[in-house]
């Protein structure tokens, strides 16, 4: 049976994502199967370089899948054309607060070297966020972050899947909505779901593969397993191998077995 890869949350840590390539070439090889499960950016310091090699890993012709997350989108639409705020948010919190991370992944970009603000310039955005933003330094943002912003950056994550399915496994940012089939599930619940998912205990078919929801380190819970270990608040991002729907983690001592709790 061959095995299949994951790599939960990244958030901006290239450093990470660079360990973890590392961990899953010395177990699988250099034509690995790895599904990236999304959130690629926000809150690290290096959101470019983690969209740069990705694109450039399927460029190279590896064998990846790349998932959409939520923070790749609110990243997106901000710089399309300014969005900041996402209603699936329940705090409230604009993209360019603190805990989101968006200013983080704007600095990468080199798109906060120019910002100006009465209380400072981007060093301070970096401290203390902007949320919510007045119109015309949202308006001055958006057209540094379109002049540095890469266009193919924004496509790659734009034309990036919601899922991917193997016999065994359903791979997917946030969970799905239990009880609706795959072609009807939306795009909301792919990439935000936490509510009626995290708690539902059911067998979902395939085992469900996901990031999203930050833990201290990936757990596996029978019908699901969920890979963020936390990297975007300074945890080890810990990629998995699965061969049907047996699971192992990823260390410098090899695979270690993860068994539901």
């Amino acid at each position: 049976m061959q095995p299949i890869y994951a790599v939960g949350d990244i958030h901006g840590h290239s450093e990470q994502l660079d360990r973890a390539l590392a961990l899953i070439d010395a177990d699988g090889g250099p034509d690995a199967q790895i599904v990236f499960l999304g959130d690629y950016t926000d809150r690290g310091p290096d959101s470019r370089g983690v969209i740069q090699r990705l694109i450039d890993g399927v460029a190279a012709g590896r064998p990846w899948h790349v998932l959409r997350g939520n923070h790749d989108r609110m990243f997106t639409r901000f710089v399309r054309d300014g969005t900041s705020t996402d209603p699936m948010i329940a705090s409230g919190k604009g993209w360019l607060h603190t805990a989101l991370g968006g200013p983080m992944t704007l600095s990468s970009y080199g798109a906060l070297d120019s910002f100006h603000h009465p209380d400072g310039g981007g060093d301070a955005l970096l401290r203390n966020g902007l949320d919510p933003i007045p119109a015309q330094y949202r308006d001055q943002l958006v057209t540094l972050a379109q002049d540095a912003v890469p266009r193919a950056h924004l496509d790659f994550l734009e034309t990036c899947e919601l899922t991917h399915v193997t016999n065994d496994l359903l791979f997917v940012h946030a969970g799905i909505r239990p009880g609706v089939p795959l072609d009807a599930q939306s795009e909301e619940d792919l990439i935000w779901i936490r509510d009626g998912w995290l708690d539902d205990t059911r067998d979902h078919g395939r085992l469900v593969v996901h990031g999203h929801t930050a833990l201290d380190h990936p757990q596996h819970h029978g019908n699901r397993v969920n890979l963020d270990g936390g990297a975007g608040y300074g945890r080890t991002l810990v990629p998995a191998v699965f061969e049907g729907r047996d699971v192992w983690t990823l260390a410098d001592k090899g695979r270690v077995p993860l068994v539901p709790k």
